[in-house]
C-alpha cells in the first residue's frame, strides 16, 4: 500500500494536533514547582507578603483567621497598584477585636464574610491565577511566632483554576462585608 502525498500530509497534521493539543497543556506537561514554609523557625509572613507583593492581576483570599498586619498591608498595597484584591473570612471575623477584615474593607478591598458553614476554615490566596498559598497557617501574628503551623507555594495554573473556581462557589454565598 502506497501513502499519497495528502495522506502523508493528513497524518503530519493529526501527529503535531496531538503533540499541541489539550494533552499538551495536561498536568503531565507541566511541572509545578513547590515551596514549604514551616513555623515556627521559618517567615512565612514574609513569604506570603513577598508573593503578594510580585502579584499583577488578581489576588483572592480565603481566610478562616486574619490579624496579620503585614499581610493586610501587602493586600492593601497591592490594591493600590490596580491588582484585583476580594476576600471572604470566616464569620467569626466580623467579632474578633483584632481582626484584619476593617482595615482591608476600609481600603475598598471587596471582603466577604462566609456565614454559610459552621466555620469557614480554608486558608488560600491565589495570585494572578497561577499560584497557590495553602496549608494550615493562618493569616495571623500567632501562626508566624507560636504556632506549629505549614504553609505551600505552589506554581501551578491547573490547581489554581480549582481553587478559584471554589473561591467563586463561596464568594456566591457569602455577603458582603463593609467594617465596623
Amino acid at each position: 500500500m502506497q501513502i499519497r502525498p495528502a495522506k502523508t500530509f493528513l497524518y503530519f497534521a493529526v501527529f503535531i494536533s496531538l503533540i499541541l493539543s489539550p494533552v499538551a497543556s495536561s498536568p503531565w506537561a507541566q511541572t509545578p514547582t513547590i515551596e514549604a514554609c514551616f513555623t515556627p523557625g521559618e517567615n512565612c509572613t514574609e513569604k506570603i507578603v513577598k508573593a503578594l507583593g510580585q502579584g499583577h492581576l488578581s489576588v483572592f483570599v480565603q481566610a478562616y483567621s486574619f490579624t496579620s498586619g503585614p499581610i493586610a498591608k501587602a493586600l492593601v498595597d497591592a490594591h493600590k497598584r490596580g491588582v484585583q484584591v476580594e476576600v471572604i473570612l470566616d464569620r467569626s471575623q466580623q467579632r474578633e477585636k483584632y481582626s484584619s477584615a476593617d482595615f482591608i474593607a476600609h481600603a475598598g478591598i471587596p471582603t466577604y464574610i462566609d456565614s454559610q458553614h459552621s466555620i469557614a476554615h480554608n486558608k488560600v490566596i491565589v495570585i494572578d491565577g497561577q499560584i497557590v498559598i495553602t496549608g494550615s497557617f493562618n493569616f495571623t501574628k500567632a501562626a508566624q511566632e507560636k504556632n506549629a503551623e505549614n504553609l505551600i507555594v505552589i506554581h501551578d495554573r491547573i490547581l489554581a483554576n480549582r481553587y478559584l473556581t471554589n473561591w467563586e462557589f463561596h464568594r456566591k454565598h457569602s455577603n458582603i462585608y463593609r467594617g465596623k
